[in-house]
């Protein structure tokens, strides 16, 4: 039994302001813990009208913005009027679900609790402006030393949090990532025929989805797709400047016909493309995570993707690993695994198995964990969640 009901605070500008990586993981946390734990009281903090719309019909789910002249900067009252705002709201913890919190939240007395998702910037540093990485340090190390517990979606990312920000190890708790529910819901055969057709595309390509941006390493997954005969390769993905680049290697490596680029894919065409793909890639030089690993094993599609990091614990023991730099490697596991239905079948019973970790159920068992932590014991109730075992 819970001990009370609690008032839980998001930061939910990514939840109405980002179709993608952050923007999902917002969407998801809300749509997990208010049909899981359905008796708490949750509101999510949005600093202006959003892009996107969501709705959790039935929810106990408010949405506050900004008042007074706070309207006329909704980005000063999310980084420093926000605060009091979740002290008159009576909110007991606050969540930062995108590596912020606001300023003076530990003055308030409400709980603080802030998800990381990764430091690729102090990994990489080349790929971000020199000013971006100065406001991105400041912000993730402020929030991260100011919370009362950090969310890690990854054992690499908490690793990283550790030895970059030298936040303690007994502040930071792991708490996986999961996927939209749309990729462990069955696909029926007419709907997988009618978005062939649309897209343009048949049954039994190699699926690579992501922002096409150097990090992803789609030129890789080109060459390596263009030294095995037959395969096709189709990218999903926002794109950037880079695409250029890939689209001139794939005129170079002879790929043109047999490469599809697309962008703006609804999550139920995305959840058909994995299921009509023979393997999706993900050769990524550095993750926090990896989500579109996860929707792939979810949906039952065998994984290929890079050696070391985080990807292992993404990806689990039955996918296949590849040096993210070496073009041969990934040519010829695709060229195996394309060649053989039986390790494909083997690679897809494993990884559903290991897709049972990133479940809605286990996910929101963790964070109402951490949140009872962060609350302490006599606040709030972790071990029974409203809805356990239901998929």
């Amino acid at each position: 039994m819970y001990a009370r009901w609690v008032r839980v605070g998001f930061d939910a500008k990514r939840v109405f302001h980002n179709t993608t990586g952050l923007g999902n993981y917002a969407r998801d946390v809300l749509r997990v813990l208010t049909s899981r734990a359905p008796e708490h009281i949750y509101v999510a903090y949005n600093p202006r009208p959003g892009e996107v719309v969501f709705e959790l019909p039935g929810a106990r789910l408010a949405q506050q913005g900004p008042h007074g002249l706070y309207r006329l900067f909704p980005d000063l009252w999310r980084q420093a009027g926000m605060a009091r705002d979740l002290l008159a709201d009576g909110i007991d913890l606050y969540h930062g679900l995108s590596n912020e919190l606001p300023l003076w939240l530990e003055r308030t007395g409400v709980a603080g609790v802030v998800t990381i998702h990764d430091l690729i910037f102090e990994r990489y540093p080349g790929l971000y402006r020199a000013v971006d990485r100065r406001i991105y340090r400041w912000k993730f190390r402020s929030a991260a030393e100011r919370a009362r517990l950090v969310v890690a979606i990854s054992e690499q990312t908490g690793k990283d949090i550790h030895e970059l920000y030298g936040i303690p190890r007994s502040r930071i708790r792991v708490v996986y990532q999961g996927c939209q529910p749309e990729f462990r819901q069955p696909v029926p055969e007419a709907r997988l025929a009618e978005v062939g057709r649309r897209l343009g595309v048949e049954p039994g390509f190699v699926l690579q989805v992501g922002t096409i941006e150097p990090r992803k390493n789609l030129a890789l997954t080109v060459q390596a797709v263009a030294s095995v005969p037959g395969a096709c390769l189709v990218a999903v993905g926002r794109p950037t400047p880079y695409v250029r680049k890939v689209k001139d290697l794939v005129e170079r490596c002879g790929l043109s016909g047999r490469f599809w680029l697309l962008s703006g894919v609804s999550t139920l065409e995305l959840a058909a493309l994995y299921r009509m793909a023979a393997v999706s890639v993900y050769p990524s030089l550095f993750e926090g995570f990896g989500i579109p690993i996860v929707e792939a094993l979810t949906s039952g599609t065998p994984v290929v993707t890079s050696r070391g990091g985080v990807f292992p614990e993404a990806a689990g023991p039955g996918s296949a690993y590849v040096d993210p730099e070496d073009v041969d490697e990934l040519g010829t596991t695709l060229a195996a695994i394309l060649g053989d239905p039986d390790r494909r079948a083997a690679m897809r019973s494993a990884g559903l198995a290991h897709a049972e970790r990133f479940r809605d159920e286990r996910i929101a068992q963790d964070l109402l964990a951490v949140y009872a932590e962060a609350l302490g014991p006599a606040a709030f109730e972790a071990r029974a969640v409203a809805g356990a075992g239901r998929s």
